[in-house]
């Protein structure tokens, strides 16, 4: 199993679709994302990492991470970090390596997959001569318990005293700490007929709902459904490479 960037193999980046889709079809359409997403491929393809099945020849993981800026205060979620890296105006000068996404093929879980991703991420951010990794964290099963308010749930614990939620764990026993919530970190808008259509639901009247894959309720007023999604901020601790030096242009 190995482990790429973007840029050395590019021919790899081409295939991350052979990793089946695992996010609800309504998480494509935030107007940040849709406007941006595709710019971390082509803008920094140094920073987006490519998980190989070298035996089968099979793409089965992928992650993608941009630089970010947490001296004065951790950034405001996904939707801020891609907005303010490429929506045009002045880039924040990063003192931080921030992961977004890590995506393996479910088909192949219980392999480490996710891990690998995440320890490459951090020594991505090593050699970038970073301190640290940040993660806005989506827990795997909060979609389960979209009621329950963010803060309470991230401080559940099993019996061994380790985070409730699976993703949270991972990132925790490979030596993350939590930090705090990030209450909207990715924002979803669309109208009654668009969210019909993503989610399969129908929606009578104005309201707060529940639909399927949702951290918490998306709330409908006037016609228009709306979700903001909370994340949970974490931080792994990484040791900068000596004299390390970020073989990229951060300013535009």
């Amino acid at each position: 199993m190995r482990v790429f960037t973007f840029a050395e193999r590019p021919d790899l980046a081409e295939r991350t679709d052979e990793v089946p889709e695992v996010f609800p079809e309504y998480m494509g359409h935030g107007a940040v994302l849709v406007a941006h997403w595709d710019k971390l491929r082509t803008q920094l393809p140094e920073l987006q990492l490519v998980l190989w099945d070298e035996e089968r020849d099979a793409v089965v993981g992928y992650g993608r991470t941009i630089p970010a800026r947490e001296r004065e205060g951790l950034p405001g979620g996904v939707d801020d970090m891609v907005g303010r890296w490429f929506g045009g105006g002045a880039r924040p000068e990063p003192d931080v390596l921030s992961a977004l996404l890590v995506v393996v093929d479910h088909r192949r879980r219980g392999e480490g997959l996710s891990g690998l991703i995440i320890q490459e991420m951090r020594g991505l951010a090593g050699r970038l001569g970073f301190a640290s990794l940040i993660a806005p964290v989506r827990p795997t099963w909060k979609e389960r318990y979209p009621l329950i308010g963010m803060e309470d749930y991230v401080r559940w614990t099993r019996a061994d005293g380790l985070p409730f939620d699976p993703w949270i764990r991972l990132h925790a026993r490979l030596g993350a700490e939590q930090l705090e919530v990030c209450p909207a970190s990715m924002a979803i808008e669309g109208t009654r007929e668009e969210w019909e259509e993503w989610v399969g639901m129908r929606f009578p009247a104005d309201g707060s709902y529940v639909v399927p894959g949702a951290l918490v309720p998306v709330q409908f007023s006037n016609g228009r459904g709306a979700y903001v999604e909370p994340n949970l901020w974490m931080r792994h601790s990484v040791e900068p490479e000596p004299d390390a030096r970020p073989a990229l242009h951060w300013e535009r």
